[in-house]
């Protein structure tokens, strides 16, 4: 039998209008083995899709999955175009390998090079710390049509990751984002 650890992982980097059905497929089955059943909804996989995505493979089979998608982000009434990351994910017999930290590198090349900022929502800090992303300190919003609404649920989730455009931020301005279905952040 061949040791897991010891297979080569090769990373694809693909835009969502370029995955096939077969890649949207094995997504779905990588997102269920990740999330319990409820915890990883429709809207969750809508929010990974429109941007960019690194799929990391084992012998044709994705094993770990990173995206980043367009969004505006307001902090402190300034708005930067932003590279939100979204639905980082490794297959649970895979993980603790770096697999997750190789996508998410990647991904903030991509974001370094692209945006004036990197966002995301997690509770697993540390993970992303180690690579670059800092906590946001100040309070979250979602802009809706009637106006901002507090996300005070969310204010230690926010990572940020600064690019060479982003703007001199504190980290404890006001930080909001536009409404979407689902989960705001």
């Amino acid at each position: 039998m061949t040791n897991p650890s010891a297979e080569p992982v090769n990373v694809r980097c693909v835009h969502t209008l370029d995955l096939d059905p077969a890649d949207l497929a094995q997504l779905l089955d990588l997102f269920h083995a990740c999330w319990p059943v409820g915890e990883f909804s429709i809207d969750d996989i809508a929010h990974a899709m429109g941007g960019v995505h690194w799929l990391a493979e084992v012998r044709g089979r994705i094993v770990g999955h990173a995206s980043v998608v367009p969004r505006v982000l307001e902090a402190g009434g300034v708005a930067m175009t932003t590279g939100y990351v979204e639905a980082v994910a490794t297959h649970p017999d895979r993980q603790r390998r770096g697999i997750a930290s190789r996508l998410v590198t990647l991904a903030n090349e991509h974001i370094a090079g692209t945006f004036e900022l990197g966002a995301l929502s997690t509770d697993l800090h540390t993970v992303y710390e180690r690579v670059g992303w800092e906590r946001w300190r100040g309070p979250t919003y979602v802009r809706t049509d009637d106006g901002p609404v507090r996300t005070e649920d969310e204010d230690d989730g926010i990572m940020i990751l600064r690019t060479p455009r982003t703007p001199l931020l504190t980290g404890t301005e006001v930080l909001s984002c536009e409404w979407r279905a689902g989960d705001a952040w």
